[in-house]
Parts: C-alpha cells; sequence; structure tokens
C-alpha cells in the first residue's frame, strides 16, 4: 500500500469520533450482520480491520475474527477495544496465512488505497488462497463519481452541522486512475487536513480482477440492507465465490 503509514497513525486519533459524525459506526451492525450470514458462524478475515469497528460486532455474533492493517496506532485502538479479535501487522496485499477462512471481507473502500492494479489483483489473489473451499470474498468499494471536475479538481461537502464541517478536495489523475484526497475538518476555530490517495474501481474491472485470481461474482448489493444496485448506487457490496463450484 503506498499511502504513508504515517497518515493512518494520524488518523487513528479521530477515526472513532470521524466515521461516527458520517454514521459509519451506527451503520456497523447492519455490515455485521451481512457478514454474518456468509462466515456461517464459523472465521472471518478482516482486511484493514482499522479499530475493529466491524470487527467487533461480528466477533460478538459468534464468528472468529482475525485482522490485518498496517497501522500501529489502529491496532493498538482494536487491543483497547476488545480481546476476542486478534489482528496482526501487514500489508493487505502481500500476506498469507496457513489458516482458511469461511470468509474474507474489505470494506470501507479500504480496497481502493492499493494504488495500482497490480497491487489489487495481489490483494484478491491472497484473499482468495486464504479461502476454504466454500468461503467467499466480501468487498465494498465506492463507486467512482467523476462529475463535477474542474481542470481536473473538485470540492465537495460531506457534512455540515452546528458544530462541525467536512470539505472534501479531490485532485483526478485520469490516466492512472487515481484520486488526490484530502478532508478539511472544521471544527470551532481549529482545522485538521488528512491527504489520502485512491485508485478507483468500478465494478466490471473489480469483477474481471477476481476472474483473474479465480473468483466469480456471486452477488452484488447496493448496501449492507441488501438493497438493489442501480445506477444511482454510491457503493456495491459484491460477494465473490470460488469459480470451481
Amino acid at each position: 500500500m503506498a499511502n504513508d503509514v504515517a497518515y493512518y497513525d494520524e488518523f487513528a486519533q479521530i477515526y472513532q469520533e470521524y466515521t461516527e459524525k458520517l454514521g459509519r459506526v451506527s451503520e456497523a451492525a447492519a455490515t455485521a450482520t451481512f457478514l454474518e450470514r456468509y462466515s456461517r458462524g464459523g472465521s472471518a478475515l478482516e482486511l484493514g480491520i482499522g479499530n475493529g469497528r466491524v470487527a467487533i460486532p461480528l466477533s460478538e455474533r459468534g464468528v472468529k475474527v482475525q485482522g490485518i492493517d498496517n497501522s500501529e496506532k489502529m491496532l493498538k485502538l482494536l487491543a483497547m477495544r476488545t480481546d476476542m479479535v486478534k489482528a496482526s501487522k501487514g500489508n493487505i496485499a502481500d500476506f498469507s496465512s496457513e489458516r482458511r477462512y469461511d470468509l474474507v471481507y474489505c470494506v470501507y473502500d479500504t480496497f481502493m488505497l492499493l494504488l495500482s492494479r497490480d497491487e489489487q489483483i495481489a490483494c484478491l489473489r491472497c484473499a482468495a488462497e486464504v479461502l476454504n473451499e466454500r468461503g467467499v470474498l466480501v468487498l465494498e468499494v465506492r463507486v467512482p463519481d467523476l462529475e463535477g471536475f474542474v481542470n481536473g479538481q473538485k470540492i465537495t461537502t460531506a457534512l455540515v452541522d452546528n458544530e462541525n464541517t467536512f470539505v472534501n478536495t479531490e485532485i483526478h489523475d485520469a490516466v492512472n486512475q487515481n484520486l488526490f484526497l484530502s478532508v478539511l475538518w472544521f471544527s470551532g476555530t481549529s482545522v485538521r487536513r488528512f491527504p489520502e490517495r485512491v485508485r478507483y474501481v468500478y465494478h466490471q474491472e473489480v469483477d474481471t480482477m477476481a476472474e483473474c485470481v479465480g473468483l466469480v461474482l456471486a452477488e452484488r448489493w447496493g448496501d449492507w440492507m441488501r438493497g438493489a444496485f442501480t445506477a444511482g448506487s454510491k457503493r456495491h457490496i459484491s460477494v465473490y465465490s470460488r469459480a470451481t463450484l
């Protein structure tokens, strides 16, 4: 993952508050309910586990969850919150395990933090290799929104309330399918900036990359409540299984 690990260590300090304000914490229960079905009460591996936003409620449903993350501080936050989930530091594009899982999942656009097609395929290959025979891979990936760019730049707001304003700035690198993002968080008299770089990818390309590693699309949804994936969907929840099944 080419993003600076120091960024994630810094972001870890406000991750809980940030995700809560954007509704991601309240959404975690629905995410865990969705994932529980595919783990069949067995084992799961989360790629980019962070502070356990999803892993903890999933483990509370009886699933044995493990995880990988490249941020020491995120892993420390997880360890402080629970001892039910075991996680290790690692690169989601280059990992292995002797254990085989019923479910591997990667949510909240973490897959897009891999900045090249090769890295993204490598991640899918590693995931496929640690799935058991009937295991599945679940990805949550944002649908690229490339409208509104002027001279390769765009500014939008993610949240405005009485106390906080989140402003998103984006620079588009069309050649490499990269977006250079910065979240500007205005709160009171303070301003914090959190930069990030992602490689956006359409769902058709994800399907093609999955096929390269022996996985095929089994289901696709527009949200964790199993809403339909449509032309207006902002993200997709895609479920992949082994092509031989």
